[in-house]
């Protein structure tokens, strides 16, 4: 499968749990390298995890070769020795310590193996705060995505893990950049990636508009609108669908689309501020016409007119989505229990291609033999 991937010579060693790490791992395996996922003799915990948690397991370790090593033992950490010294990268997302506390020190690593790519996932970069502990919500509600998605008295959460998920992607950023420079100066590099400082830069945009205009920053709930149709309307058939209508050009074909002649011929809706202006006695107007249609009357009339649209959906609703269904939009992987499910490609293409297709949940240790083999090791309570 990653025999033409660009990672294909590449081997991972991930001891890593929960989602930023283990992202960092997924997406390194669906661009062919090895990755090697090391579970103590219990196991990663997020494969018990149910509810909201039931996907983090089958869905963030697809592709990955488990080894089970217990850090306890004298063979154990033997073990990991000999993988490291064969491996390009090692993740870990360990809170500062933790990692010394099972005998495993970076600043060791690095001399003993100086080619050894090492990509900490941490809650925070150095700093005031490196030694707390965070989580998603916990850094949305620091930088104010979470009163930004929300509001100052209701803050709201991001409805997904973005910023472990993210912060998985400058873990491989990090990393490919490293291999990069390691071709030319043949050293490894130490980097660190802080959950609460990805959040950071998805509010950068909000910082940066309050450094220019001294401004306080307007919840996304609340904020001024900016073009003449940009709004949740509901059509005949009781769905919900957002249309924005941001030219001049969308304007007119809109207008007349939607028999709505009074606006055009308006005189005082001759320019887009004008209109943003007028958006209180358009709107119920706007509003009246798209409630005389159906949903698939509107998208199909809106698609041709390209002007932008979207239904509202819910996450399951991409599983009947034609262009999710599109050829390589979905990966179908095998979990432990042999259950098959289906979850989006890497959102890339190469050469044409989707990536990640066949990409399976590893049983618990179910790869330890045959790497303990290869480095010229048993597993331990082996016979002989």
């Amino acid at each position: 499968m990653t025999g033409d991937l660009p990672l294909k010579d590449i081997r991972v060693v991930e001891m890593s749990h929960m989602i930023m790490g283990p992202a960092c791992g997924m997406i390194l395996a669906q661009l062919g390298a090895e990755v090697i996922k090391v579970e103590p003799p219990s196991g990663d915990k997020t494969r018990n995890l149910r509810g909201m948690g039931t996907a983090f397991f089958p869905l963030f370790n697809r592709g990955k070769r488990s080894v089970v090593l217990d850090m306890q033992t004298a063979e154990g950490r033997e073990a990991l020795d000999a993988l490291l010294a064969s491996a390009d990268v090692f993740i870990e997302n360990f809170r500062d310590g933790q990692l010394e506390r099972q005998g495993i020190r970076t600043g060791e690593l690095r001399e003993r193996y100086p080619r050894l790519i090492i990509a900490g996932h941490k809650g925070f970069l150095s700093g005031p705060y490196e030694h707390r502990p965070a989580l998603d919500e916990v850094v949305q509600m620091m930088t104010g995505l979470a009163m930004m998605t929300g509001s100052r008295e209701r803050p709201l959460r991001v409805g997904s893990s973005a910023n472990d998920i993210m912060g998985g992607m400058f873990g491989v950023i990090g990393i490919l950049t490293a291999l990069m420079e390691r071709e030319k100066t043949g050293k490894g590099r130490e980097i660190r990636i802080g959950l609460f400082e990805n959040c950071l830069f998805m509010v950068a945009q909000h910082m940066v508009q309050h450094e220019l205009t001294g401004e306080p920053s307007v919840p996304m709930p609340l904020r001024a609108h900016t073009w003449p149709i940009y709004d949740i309307f509901t059509s005949r058939d009781g769905e919900k669908i957002f249309i924005g209508v941001v030219t001049d050009g969308h304007w007119r074909a809109f207008c007349e689309s939607f028999d709505l002649p009074e606006l055009l011929e308006d005189e005082a809706l001759r320019d887009a501020t004008a209109r943003i202006r007028a958006r209180p006695r358009t709107l119920p107007l706007v509003a009246e016409r798209i409630a005389r249609h159906d949903m698939a009357t509107l998208t199909g009339r809106l698609d041709r007119l390209n002007i932008p649209f979207a239904r509202i959906n819910r996450p399951e609703d991409m599983f009947h989505d034609p262009h999710v269904l599109r050829p390589g939009g979905l990966v179908t992987s095998t979990n432990v229990d042999g259950r098959r499910f289906r979850t989006p490609a890497l959102p890339l293409e190469m050469d044409g291609r989707g990536l990640g297709e066949g990409l399976d949940v590893p049983a618990l240790g179910a790869d330890t033999e045959e790497v303990l083999a290869g480095l010229g090791l048993r597993p331990e309570g082996a016979d002989g």
